[in-house]
């Protein structure tokens, strides 16, 4: 995720401190992980220096004095290229998961003590148990629908991923004759 353009983006809708731009982040993007303040005030510092934003002006409200910033037409231009830019599928996709049942079955294949199968039944009920966690989340009562959405991309790749363990489970003999074999 481009921390860069979801600030562009933030100030799209106009000009805004940088706890603001925080709030609002996590407001939009509640699956996502909490950006720091200090990932913030660097990231407003990088689209100044590159004249992706600048200072609007400066507010106490009864407070510190607060710095204001606003997106230039080079940010907004930007902003609409990245937007125009499809992401490309991920030719490979390696995760901790594939690794972990791969690294046990070299282990247990090696006579170590390791359980390939084991680790991803265990590994199958922590997806459903945060499955279960996602779709009480996105049904509860007053859910905003950025959470929704956030939580079905959540859930949909907990379910891929349900189903590359199922598929991997069944394979496992014919991955430990080949790693036996090698």
């Amino acid at each position: 995720m481009s921390t860069r353009h979801i600030v562009l983006g933030l100030l799209a809708a106009g000009p805004s401190h940088g706890y603001d731009l925080k709030r609002r982040h996590d407001e939009r993007f509640p699956q996502a992980r909490p950006l720091a303040y200090g990932q913030v005030y660097t990231t407003l510092q990088r689209l100044v220096r590159d004249g992706l934003a600048e200072v609007d002006g400066t507010d106490a409200d009864g407070g510190p004095e607060r710095t204001r910033y606003r997106a230039t037409d080079k940010g907004s231009v930007e902003l609409a290229q990245w937007l125009g830019e499809i992401t490309p599928p991920a030719p490979f996709v390696t995760n901790e998961i594939f690794a972990k049942v791969v690294v046990a079955t070299l282990v247990a294949a090696s006579g170590e003590s390791a359980d390939p199968a084991a680790y991803l039944r265990e590994q199958r009920a922590a997806h459903m148990a945060r499955m279960r966690e996602l779709t009480a989340l996105k049904t509860a009562p007053g859910t905003d629908l950025a959470t929704v959405l956030s939580a079905d991309y959540a859930l949909n790749h907990l379910d891929a991923d349900l189903r590359w363990m199922n598929t991997t489970a069944g394979r496992l003999a014919a991955l430990t004759e080949e790693i036996n074999t090698a």
